[in-house]
């Protein structure tokens, strides 16, 4: 039986179910993100509470941002349901004032609507809007009683125009009309008693109820006048010993009826003679003249400028004048006068006209405001100074023409409207200041906590500090708009609190800046020194860097500081730089005589020639190892040049001979001239030697034959001491640099010199192999020292032969060994060469039989696939 029967099942891991997940109708085990956010949907049509919207966005704001911003938004419906709640109590309370008070002002009731909506408050909801309401059926009502007092006024005004046109009828037709109109007068009065009754009569205006009674009084007098003077009529015409009517057509009538001459009426229609007018003197002429042109100057002055309303009052102001002057101007100025008063009406016509134009383009541009295309309506703030301005200039426009109070209803609506839009707005401005201001208590809350755990710490990192506060600021600077009021509260509070919090980083910047300064002398006085102190100037400038790193200071400030600090030392090392050029500038013997091989090596790099360039650059290392005094004159060196040239010539063929006799011997490579090295730059200095390890066998002695630790020591002094004696002056900068671009400009032209002479001898043995002709064959020098002068002998053996069959194992073995490609053809040729050569470990490599390669190779027929394969791979071992 197996063991996996025996095996006991692992029991599926569980996940419980998180707490909410019931309240929330499974959103915290929704397997995506959107079932997630529907299912929170749902959960908040049921209208939770706020603890419980809390709560769930708590935990969801960690799993799902997406969901959990729905549960945001309620939050933040409800806060600001909740402060929109406290602004309404508030103005219902002002609202009910207004209501409870006996009197109310009609302009108290505007101001409490327009400031009520500047504040936010829910005009649209209850309380609010009954409120609202009410107080507009208020105001209407009091505008109402206004309005019936004007209409009364205009109705006293008509009685009593009926009653003087019944004065000049007969009497007997007054007689007849007075029943009808002692109705009308009473009604007159009940009208004006009931209005006088109203409970809004109080708020009406003050000049209203003047107004009313000033007609009541006038009708009155009228009336009882006319009842008097008709009940004498009717007395009169019973009673012929009655006195007359002092009404003068009811006096006639009855003077007729009782007989009475005509005479005696016109006698008393005559009315009694005038008295004369005094003679107009020329002083008074002069005086009426002057009044007159006056007031037509200033006529004609404001009806060119086109001020309607001065223009108005300039005319009456000329009319007044014109009744008191008017018969002593003569003709021509009254023509004057006339011309100018009609046009002055003709200006206040175009006026009103110009000005109602004015006003319906406000008009229109009001209505627009809430009729723009969508996605281009304007903002709160927009929406704002555009109705400001478009009342300022319906003030402008009323200022200049008589009101039109049509078209200012309209205008006046349409602003309204649009201004529900400014409301909401406002409203959302005033939840987010109060937002931002809740934001930036905490910031102030947490700079003060901060500090205070700051203080408490032993060691302060005074750039994570600086850092810290630099973030605070930046927190306050983005923390969103306030009100100007509220932030004039809150700068205090934030300025104090940083201030407590930067204390600490004050205090150590103002030690930091008394050590920078004191460090900053010390270095005047290290740059004013005569010998200039290297390793005094770097211990002081680690000391700034350490103070820099430390304290952080304005990076202007540090900025300044610091080029105090590093100017005394810069001139000092600028001073030391001169002198030391100065002192460059005078060259020594051994300077010119460097200077002179090196002209010498330039030349013969020049020239191309490979002998002349070794016997400049053995000239010139001759001129660098010799001591100062020394005799180094320019015939000289020419002398010793010519004569290593020579030599070089000789030790070369004594070389080739000695390769003759002994092919198997290794090339022992030539010591490369040291031309300069870091820490000596002198020519012809020289590496010091370590000490030979000595093996005693006994107690100092130590397995790895190093010796005893201070052997060593003792010998390097020694060493050093007998280098800087030997080696002799340091040469100046302009010979050091002449003779080290000398010496790399040839060893330049040497290696160029090598690669041509390299590619002519290829090309010769190409062209030899081709004619097979062993003449061509190039010699060993040309060559190079890879070939021996055995393989040149066999080489040639093989070009005097005839042609034979061709050897492709030769020419892979040529390719392996030379580490270059093969054609495409031969690639499975080359792997099964080199799986044999795997196999035959004791037989030499291709890179040690290439010479023997290179000659079976030569035994063959020249074909052009075979030339460029054997040039590719001789390329590189030539040059190896």
């Amino acid at each position: 039986m197996s063991d996996a029967s025996d095996a006991t099942p692992v029991p599926a891991k569980t996940s419980e179910p998180h707490p909410l997940d019931a309240l929330t109708g499974g959103a915290f085990s929704a397997a995506t993100s959107g079932e997630r956010s529907a299912r929170i949907r749902e959960w908040l049509s049921t209208q939770p509470g706020v603890e419980k919207l809390q709560e769930v966005f708590k935990e969801l704001s960690a799993r799902d941002k997406g969901a959990a911003r729905a549960v945001r938004e309620r939050l933040d419906e409800i806060r600001r349901a909740e402060g929109q709640e406290a602004i309404a109590a508030e103005w219902a309370a002002k609202a009910e004032a207004l209501l409870a008070a006996a009197k109310l002002n009609i302009a108290d009731a505007l101001a409490w609507q327009r400031d009520a909506a500047k504040a936010g408050a829910p005009l649209s909801r209850e309380p609010l809007s009954v409120l609202k309401q009410r107080l507009n059926e208020r105001v209407k009502t009091i505008e109402d009683l206004q309005h019936r007092v004007q209409v009364q006024r205009e109705a006293a005004v008509l009685l009593a125009q009926r009653i003087e046109v019944l004065s000049t009828k007969p009497w007997k037709d007054a007689q007849s009309a007075l029943e009808l109109l002692n109705a009308d007068v009473g009604r007159w009065q009940e009208q004006a008693q009931a209005l006088a009754d109203d409970s809004a009569w109080p708020s009406v205006e003050a000049r209203f109820p003047a107004l009313l009674d000033a007609s009541r009084t006038q009708l009155l007098v009228v009336w009882e006048a006319f009842q008097s003077a008709l009940a004498q009529a009717v007395l009169a015409a019973e009673d012929p010993s009655a006195p007359l009517p002092p009404v003068p057509v009811w006096s006639d009538e009855l003077r007729q009826a009782r007989g009475l001459p005509p005479e005696a009426g016109a006698a008393a229609k005559t009315p009694a003679p005038r008295p004369s007018k005094p003679q107009a003197t020329p002083e008074m002429r002069e005086k009426a003249l002057q009044a007159v042109q006056e007031a037509l100057a200033k006529l004609e002055q404001e009806t060119a400028q086109g001020h309607g309303k001065a223009s108005a009052g300039a005319a009456t102001a000329l009319r007044a004048v014109l009744k008191v002057h008017g018969k002593l101007i003569d003709a021509e100025l009254e023509q004057k006068v006339h011309a100018a008063l009609v046009a002055a009406g003709e200006l206040e016509g175009w006026q009103r006209w110009s000005a109602d134009q004015v006003r319906e383009d406000l008009v229109a541009r009001a209505e627009a405001l809430l009729r723009r295309p969508e996605g281009q309506s304007l903002g709160g703030r927009k929406m704002q100074e555009t109705l400001r301005q478009l009342r300022e200039q319906w003030k402008q426009a009323d200022q200049g023409a008589p009101a039109n109070h049509a078209l200012w209803k309209k205008f006046d609506d349409a602003c309204n409207a649009a201004h529900k839009v400014v409301e909401g707005w406002l409203e959302k401005v005033r939840t987010e200041g109060a937002e931002h201001r809740a934001q930036r208590l905490a910031l102030i809350e947490e700079v003060n906590a901060w500090a205070q755990s700051q203080a408490a710490a032993a060691a302060q990192d005074w750039k994570s500090f600086s850092r810290a506060l630099h973030q605070f600021a930046e927190r306050w600077r983005t923390g969103g708009h306030v009100s100007e009021k509220m932030f004039a509260e809150l700068q205090p509070l934030w300025k104090q609190a940083l201030a407590a919090a930067s204390a600490p980083l004050e205090a150590a910047q103002k030690a930091s800046l008394e050590r920078r300064h004191a460090m900053i002398e010390e270095a005047g006085a290290l740059g004013a020194a005569p010998s200039l102190r290297i390793d005094a100037i770097k211990a002081l400038q680690q000391r700034w860097q350490a103070e820099a790193q430390a304290v952080p200071l304005d990076r202007k400030h540090e900025q300044k500081l610091w080029d105090a600090f590093r100017k005394p030392i810069d001139e000092a090392f600028n001073r030391k730089s001169a002198e030391r050029e100065r002192s460059a500038s005078e060259l020594s013997a051994r300077d010119r005589a460097v200077l002179e091989a090196s002209k010498a090596l330039e030349a013969a790099n020049a020239s191309g020639d490979a002998q002349k360039i070794r016997g400049a650059m053995a000239a010139l290392e001759r001129a660098l190892k010799e001591p100062a005094g020394g005799s180094g004159d320019s015939e000289n060196l020419d002398k010793k040049a010519d004569q290593t040239i020579d030599g070089q010539a000789q030790a070369a063929t004594d070389s080739v001979a000695d390769q003759n006799d002994a092919p198997t011997s290794k090339p022992v490579p030539a010591a490369r001239p040291v031309v300069a090295v870091r820490g000596d730059d002198r020519p012809g200095a020289r590496k010091a030697v370590p000490a030979q390890p000595t093996v005693t066998g006994r107690g100092g002695d130590r397995r790895d034959g190093r010796g005893p630790r201070d052997s060593g020591m003792q010998g390097r002094g020694r060493e050093r001491d007998g280098a800087a004696a030997a080696r002799g002056p340091r040469l100046g900068d302009v010979a050091f640099r002449a003779q080290r671009d000398a010496m790399e400009h040839a060893q330049g032209a040497l290696r160029k010199l090598a690669a041509q002479a390299h590619g002519e001898a290829l090309t010769q043995l190409l062209s030899a192999w081709k004619s097979r002709d062993a003449a061509q064959l190039p010699s060993v020098q040309e060559l190079g020292g890879k070939v021996p002068p055995t393989a040149r002998t066999a080489w040639s053996q093989a070009l005097a032969a005839p042609a034979a069959g061709g050897a492709p194992e030769a020419l892979l073995r040529l390719e392996i060994a030379a580490e270059v490609p093969t054609p495409a053809d031969q690639l499975a040729a080359r792997r099964a060469l080199q799986l044999q050569l795997l196999t035959r470990r004791n037989d030499p490599s291709p890179a040690q039989t290439w010479t023997q390669d290179v000659a079976r190779v030569l035994e063959g027929a020249s074909d052009e696939a075979g030339a460029r394969r054997l040039q590719s791979a001789l390329k590189v071992l030539l040059g190896k």
